[in-house]
């Protein structure tokens, strides 16, 4: 059965969530959005395409940075209401330099920096 973008669950503003996971090591690297159009752009070019909410625009993931996320699976949950990205990653995924969004824990009520900043 071919799959069609417009059959997953979008936000009110056509938005719905999606993770990246690094395809290699499982870790979690980011959570960003997408709509219908940028499902399509992912699939179509094998590079991640995000909808920055606030650019109001496409982004193509290392576009700029050359921290790209190339896609080696698309899945999504079953109530087809969030997508899960496995990815290749060239550098960082954060844009704080970090290789993964999630470096911060909670240890003890206390905030623990789980990783420094690429250099």
């Amino acid at each position: 059965m071919p799959f069609d973008a417009d059959s997953l669950k979008y936000n009110e503003s056509g938005l719905i969530p999606v993770i990246a996971q690094d395809a290699e090591n499982g870790d979690v690297l980011m959570m960003a959005w997408m709509n219908a159009e940028a499902v399509r752009k992912t699939l179509e070019t094998g590079r991640v395409t995000y909808w920055s909410r606030s650019r109001q625009a496409f982004w193509v993931k290392g576009e700029s940075s050359g921290h790209v996320q190339e896609l080696v699976e698309f899945t999504y949950d079953c109530d087809a209401d969030c997508i899960l990205v496995k990815v290749r990653q060239t550098g960082p995924a954060c844009h704080t330099n970090r290789r993964s969004c999630f470096y911060r824990a909670v240890r003890g009520g206390e905030v623990v920096e789980l990783m420094q900043p690429e250099v």
